[in-house]
């Protein structure tokens, strides 16, 4: 008799670890906010047309970053908005993204993103390697074969001229490389 009430003891016991696991995987879904799937590299960003979804995410993009630079609320904040206004200047043409959490700026492919830290706020280039930086703003990522950075700290002038031609000759590197763009759909 003994051994038959161990078995049922056990069993009893195991269901009861079941449903405990069971409800708390329930629990931990329950909380996890789902997160906005992020663009992938497809036709539309091969050929620099905009997908149905990357028109209706530009718009959000753009609060995405307007909401970061309020949050920042500091000289963090103010110098994503400089950086931002001086890409706008530099091209018109230039989409804003929300990818990785970050702000990402693309024409005809990545030209770069604005990465804020506690005490930088980064402009990743992703093709920098290739550009050339006769006034050089690079400072950061210099050992890298293709990304360059430009880190801004806090009470940093930036070289707004030299920067929109450095962004100017980003979008005209991506231009290049993909070459014409498609009209065919």
């Amino acid at each position: 008799m003994t051994g038959k009430t161990s078995k049922r003891s056990a069993k009893v016991a195991r269901k009861a670890a079941a449903k405990r696991a069971d409800a708390q995987a329930a629990r931990r879904s329950s909380r996890v906010k789902e997160k906005p799937a992020a663009t992938r590299p497809n036709r539309a960003a091969r050929t620099g047309e905009r997908s149905a979804a990357t028109k209706r995410e530009v718009g959000s993009a753009s609060k995405l970053i307007d909401r970061r630079i309020m949050q920042l609320g500091d000289w963090r904040g103010k110098t994503l908005q400089r950086v931002r206004e001086i890409i706008k200047e530099a091209d018109p043409e230039i989409v804003e993204e929300w990818k990785w959490e970050t702000p990402v700026w693309s024409h005809n492919g990545l030209v770069c993103t604005g990465e804020t830290y506690k005490h930088v706020v980064k402009m990743t280039f992703a093709k920098g390697a290739s550009l050339k930086d006769p006034s050089r703003l690079f400072n950061s990522s210099l050992e890298g074969k293709v990304r360059r950075a430009i880190d801004i700290r806090e009470g940093d002038q930036v070289n707004e001229a030299a920067l929109e031609d450095l962004i100017r000759a980003a979008v005209a590197l991506n231009l290049e490389s993909k070459g014409p763009i498609s009209t065919r759909r």
